[in-house]
C-alpha cells in the first residue's frame, strides 16, 4: 500500500478512482466502449495528455469542462485518446481467401463495409483481395471504411506507412501494390493509388442513433472491435447490421469474438464468418427488388 500511494503521489495529476469512474461512464455513453479495472493506468497516461494540451491542471476539471462545455473537438480528443487502434495488413489472413471465394459469386459493383478500420490496414488488405480475385487493379467494387477515431482515418487515407508494416507480405504483393519511398521518403511505403480509389473513409460511431451508410453490403467487416463492447451493446450494433447485409452477405468478426448468444439476426458459417440467420434471409425480398442506396 505504501509503494502505491508513493506511486500516486509521485505522479503529475491527481487521478483518482472517482475520476477513473467518471472516465468510465463518459467513454461508455459515447462509444459503448466497456473499461476493464485494469485500464486505469492507461487511462491516466493518455488523457493526461489532455490536460496538458488544454492547460487544465486537475481530472476533476478537465472532466467538469468536457461534460459541461459539449466541446465537439475535445470530445473527439477524448475518444480519439482511449481507443486502441492495433492492426496490420492481412491481420487473421484466413479470412481473406473466404472473402475472395465469396465476392466471385456476387452480383457486381461489390459493396464491402469495413466498420472498424483503424489505420487503414484492414481496408487496404480487403482491396488487394479484390483486386486478386477479379484479375485487375480497378475491381468493380466500392469500399467504405469507418472509425470513430479522426486521427487514424486521416492515417488511413494517406496509405502511407513505414516499411516495416509491410515487411510480411509477400514480394509480388509488395511490388504490385506499394511504391516505395525514396529521398527523404525513405523508409515509407504508399498504397498505390489505384487501391486508394476503391475505398471512401468516413467517420463513423458505431454507437450512433443513425449511420452514414445507406444500401446493402455484400460483406462487412467489424472486427476486433466487439471486445470493448458490452454484450447488449454488442446486440443493439449486429441487429443494425442485418438490415444492411444483402441476403448472402458475409459477416466478419476477430477471433475472439462470439456473437452466437448474443443476437439471432445472424448464424456462424465457419471460422469467426457469419451470415443471417435462415428466417432473417428467407424474409428478405431479392436483391434485384431493393433500392440501392449510395455509398
Amino acid at each position: 500500500m505504501t509503494e502505491r500511494l508513493k506511486s500516486e503521489s509521485s505522479k503529475e495529476f491527481n487521478f483518482n478512482s472517482r475520476d477513473f469512474d467518471r472516465v468510465r461512464e463518459l467513454i461508455y455513453k459515447r462509444a459503448g466502449i466497456s473499461l476493464a479495472d485494469s485500464k486505469q493506468e492507461m487511462v491516466y497516461s493518455r488523457l493526461a495528455r489532455r490536460l496538458r494540451a488544454t492547460g487544465l491542471t486537475s481530472f476533476t476539471e478537465y472532466l467538469n469542462r468536457l461534460e459541461g462545455d459539449h466541446d465537439s473537438q475535445e470530445w473527439e480528443a477524448f475518444t480519439n485518446a482511449l481507443t486502441t487502434n492495433l492492426t496490420s495488413f492481412f491481420r487473421e489472413e484466413h479470412h481473406f481467401p473466404i472473402l475472395a471465394e465469396h465476392v466471385k459469386k456476387c452480383a457486381t459493383p461489390v459493396s464491402i463495409w469495413c466498420s472498424a478500420s483503424s489505420t487503414g490496414e484492414e481496408p487496404y488488405s480487403i482491396a488487394m483481395t479484390l483486386c486478386e480475385a477479379f484479375g485487375t487493379m480497378r475491381p468493380p467494387a466500392q469500399i467504405i471504411a469507418t472509425d470513430i477515431d479522426t486521427n487514424v482515418l486521416n492515417t488511413a487515407a494517406k496509405g502511407v506507412y513505414n516499411a516495416d508494416r509491410i515487411e510480411k507480405l509477400s514480394q509480388e504483393r509488395v511490388r504490385k501494390f506499394f511504391l516505395k519511398g525514396k529521398g527523404a521518403q525513405e523508409g515509407l511505403v504508399r498504397v498505390r493509388q489505384e487501391l486508394r480509389d476503391l475505398i471512401t473513409f468516413k467517420q463513423l460511431n458505431l454507437l450512433a442513433d443513425s449511420w452514414p451508410v445507406s444500401g446493402e453490403f455484400d460483406a462487412i467487416f467489424c472486427r476486433n472491435v466487439m471486445i470493448y463492447f458490452d454484450k447488449p451493446t454488442q446486440g443493439k450494433i449486429l441487429k443494425k447490421f442485418a438490415p444492411l447485409m444483402k441476403s448472402d452477405a458475409l459477416l466478419f468478426a476477430g477471433h475472439s469474438e462470439n456473437f452466437l448468444y448474443v443476437t439471432d439476426e445472424l448464424k456462424l458459417k465457419g471460422k469467426t464468418v457469419y451470415e443471417l440467420a435462415k428466417s432473417r434471409a428467407a424474409s428478405r425480398p431479392s436483391v434485384s427488388h431493393l433500392h440501392k442506396g449510395s455509398l
